[in-house]
C-alpha cells in the first residue's frame, strides 16, 4: 500500500515533465522527427554522418504510436526523397520515389525510363556525377563504377498501394531493385532538410556548411 502512495506522489510530483515527454513522443511518433542516416545510399545529396528532418504530416496524419490513418494530406510524389520502414529489408530507409502507382518504369544503363518516356540527364563537372530531370525535380545522382552494377532491368508496373524507389547513389544502393516495391503504408514521411552533420572520420566535428541544408 505505501509503495502505492508513493507511486501515486512520484505520479503528482512530476507530472509535467512526464506530460512534455508524451507530448515529444507523440509529435516525433506523428508530426515530425529526425533520421541519422549512417551510409551513403543517397550519395552526394545526403552525406553519412546527416542528421535529416522528416515531415511525417506530408503524407498523412497518423494515430500516435500506431500506423493506424486519421488522414490523407497528400500523395507521395515523383521526386519526393522519402523515409520507410522497410519490412523486407528489416530496416529504415531513405530514397528517392521513381515510380507512383501504375507507373512502368525500365533502367537501360543506369538511364530511366518511366512510361515509355527516357529519363533527362545533364552532365556534371565533378567526376560521375549528373542532373537527373524528374518531372520538376532536379536533383544530383551518383554513378560510381561498381562491380555487378545494377544498372539495368526491365520494364515494370508499380502495382496499387506501392512506389519504386531508388537511391541517389545509384550503383551503391540497396532499394527496389533488391527489396522491391515499397507498399504505401510503409512510408514514414518525407524528408525536406538536414538539422545538422556529423563528420564520422574527422572526430565527429560537425559540417558546418551542412546545417539546415534543404534537400531536393
Amino acid at each position: 500500500m505505501k509503495q502505492k502512495f508513493r507511486a501515486i506522489s512520484i505520479l503528482k510530483q512530476n507530472w509535467g515533465f512526464l506530460a512534455l515527454m508524451l507530448l515529444m513522443f507523440a509529435s516525433r511518433s506523428s508530426l515530425a522527427d529526425w533520421y541519422h542516416v549512417p551510409t551513403g545510399s543517397m550519395l552526394p545529396t545526403i552525406v553519412e554522418g546527416d542528421r535529416i528532418f522528416v515531415d511525417k504530416m506530408a503524407y498523412r496524419l497518423e494515430v500516435p504510436f500506431t500506423d493506424i490513418e486519421v488522414m490523407e494530406i497528400a500523395k507521395p510524389q515523383r521526386g519526393d526523397i522519402v523515409v520507410f520502414n522497410s519490412v523486407k529489408a528489416d530496416n529504415r530507409l531513405v530514397k528517392r520515389l521513381i515510380g507512383e502507382p501504375g507507373d512502368t518504369v525500365a533502367m537501360q544503363n543506369n538511364t530511366l525510363i518511366i512510361n515509355g518516356n527516357v529519363v533527362h540527364y545533364a552532365t556534371s563537372e565533378q567526376p560521375f556525377l549528373q542532373t537527373e530531370y524528374l518531372d520538376d525535380t532536379a536533383h544530383f545522382v551518383q554513378f560510381t563504377p561498381v562491380a555487378n552494377a545494377r544498372d539495368n532491368f526491365e520494364a515494370v508496373k508499380v502495382p496499387e498501394g506501392h512506389y519504386l524507389v531508388l537511391g541517389d547513389n545509384r550503383n551503391n544502393s540497396a532499394d527496389s531493385r533488391y527489396y522491391g516495391f515499397v507498399p504505401a503504408i510503409e512510408i514514414q514521411g518525407k524528408a525536406t532538410k538536414v538539422l545538422m552533420s556529423l563528420d564520422a572520420e574527422n572526430y565527429y566535428i560537425p559540417r558546418t556548411e551542412r546545417i539546415l541544408v534543404p534537400l531536393t
